[in-house]
């Protein structure tokens, strides 16, 4: 089963919603301050150069007034302030030393004005320094830019010249720039509220969607895969979560199937010892032979119960890693004797030699877990060979490791059964699975593993089996 997107509802703790608010107040900060610095930057602009103007204009002008006023000619003066002079922009005036109007291109106003050392920049003027800058009209709250620049020829003061000029207009223009650049950051801000609300739904919907996976996953629906169709790192994380799931539905398997195995392998011991003291309460102990087999039989399924539950208890600690590794410095050859010694007595049950080859190197491990580990392999070795034949040991140094093959004359283990043959309870042939437990392959991997090592096994049908065990070498 593939789980897909899910529907997005906004919610205000939603990943969706925090990215989208996240994105469109940084889209709004950001535009707006790119506005405000564009504003402001043209306002400065327009101001300087306006203002820039008006000095080049007024230091023209006052020459050819400077002129005028050299040779007392009032009415050219009167001439050049009514030609330069504009009622609704430009507004100039020319004033005598004392302060008294020569000239003005707006005199119905200037005639009301009683002081003109009130007038911003006409004190600094008549005190021969040129003032500039923005105010208000003379007699009206328009703003205006305006210069005083004193009239000065052969270091001597003629008079001074005020020029201003009226602002409305480029306010008129400035607020229809305003608007403009408003509408635009509208325009700007709903088309990155669509780019982001895409933008956060992609990677919302996935993490949604892999959250979702992983409720699944702990509710119980294990094997089930997340379908995203991504190559960045949110897509390898959903390759990840289903490489979990399939192994969390491997593991749930296992385990299924691990405890119907152990239910199977406990219940014939079990049922046996149970069948046969009903039958000595139902009176078999009266006959001495039968009562002597059927006790045989009870204390045989014990044994067998006991080492099936010592072995599932030694296999849970090992897969655990709760089971303390008693390590020492040891050596291979007095390890792999002590395992020969301890097989003895099967090897001759079974009519069965044994070959050793084994170099003397030093190991670091727990000597009696090894000790278990080499039993079981050999255990299975002996198991599984015909009379009167040999089970061989041969070890080989290979760099920093030994490897250690057990090599039996049995009939091999079948191509099917093979890659099955250190599973738990697993038992290649089927007609001895009541002559063990189904348990020994598996602790010997788990054993070896915990030392760092690693073991395989080949076979070929008719010719026997090949353990190879690979164990670190002590340096």
């Amino acid at each position: 089963m593939s789980v897909g997107f899910p529907q997005i509802k906004l919610r205000w703790n939603s990943i969706h919603l925090k990215l989208l608010t996240t994105y469109l107040v940084l889209t709004a900060l950001g535009t707006s301050l790119l506005a405000g610095y564009i504003l402001f930057s043209f306002y400065a602009y327009f101001m300087q150069t306006r203002q820039a103007e008006l000095e080049d204009w007024t230091g023209a002008l006052s020459e050819s007034v400077a002129d005028a006023l050299e040779e007392k000619d009032l009415q050219r003066v009167e001439v050049i302030v009514q030609r330069y002079g504009a009622p609704q922009a430009f507004t100039l005036r020319v004033f005598s030393p004392e302060g008294r109007l020569l000239a003005s291109s707006s005199l119905e106003t200037d005639i009301q004005v009683k002081d003109w050392f009130a007038v911003p920049g006409m004190r600094q003027a008549f005190n021969q320094q040129t003032a500039k800058g923005l105010a208000k009209g003379v007699l009206s709250q328009e703003d205006r830019l305006f210069v005083a620049r004193p009239i000065i020829r052969n270091q001597r003061m003629l008079g001074v010249l005020r020029m201003s000029i009226t602002l409305a207009q480029f306010q008129a223009k400035f607020q229809t720039v305003i608007w403009t650049i408003l509408g635009s950051l509208v325009v700007t801000f709903l088309l990155c509220a669509v780019i982001s609300e895409w933008f956060t739904r992609s990677i919302a919907q996935p993490i949604q969607a892999m959250s979702l996976f992983a409720m699944r996953l702990g509710s119980g629906h294990l094997g089930e895969k997340l379908t995203l169709n991504q190559s960045d790192e949110v897509g390898q994380l959903a390759l990840e979560l289903n490489r979990m799931s399939e192994r969390l539905a491997a593991l749930d398997q296992e385990r299924r199937a691990f405890l119907a195995n152990v239910s199977h392998e406990l219940r014939t011991p079990v049922s046996n010892v149970y069948v046969t003291l009903e039958a000595l309460a139902s009176g078999a102990d009266q006959e001495p032979e039968l009562r002597q087999r059927f006790m045989q039989t009870a204390q045989e399924e014990t044994k067998r119960l006991s080492q099936l539950i010592h072995d599932l208890l030694d296999l849970g600690r090992l897969e655990a890693g709760i089971t303390e590794l008693e390590t020492q410095p040891l050596h291979l050859r007095n390890l792999i004797n002590r395992a020969v010694r301890a097989m003895e007595s099967r090897l001759r049950r079974a009519d069965v030699e044994i070959t050793l080859n084994i170099p003397d190197v030093e190991l670091q491990g727990d000597p009696e877990r090894l000790l278990q580990a080499f039993l079981n392999i050999l255990d299975n070795a002996i198991k599984h060979s015909h009379p009167q034949s040999t089970v061989s040991l041969k070890g080989t140094e290979e760099g920093s490791q030994v490897a250690v093959e057990i090599q039996d004359q049995g009939k091999g283990i079948s191509p099917t059964d093979l890659p099955h043959i250190f599973e738990q309870f697993y038992t290649a042939e089927r007609s001895r699975q009541g002559r063990g437990t189904g348990l020994g392959l598996a602790i010997a991997r788990r054993i070896v593993e915990a030392h760092g090592g690693n073991i395989t096994v080949k076979s070929y049908l008719g010719k026997g089996a090949i353990f190879t065990l690979y164990l670190p070498i002590h340096q």
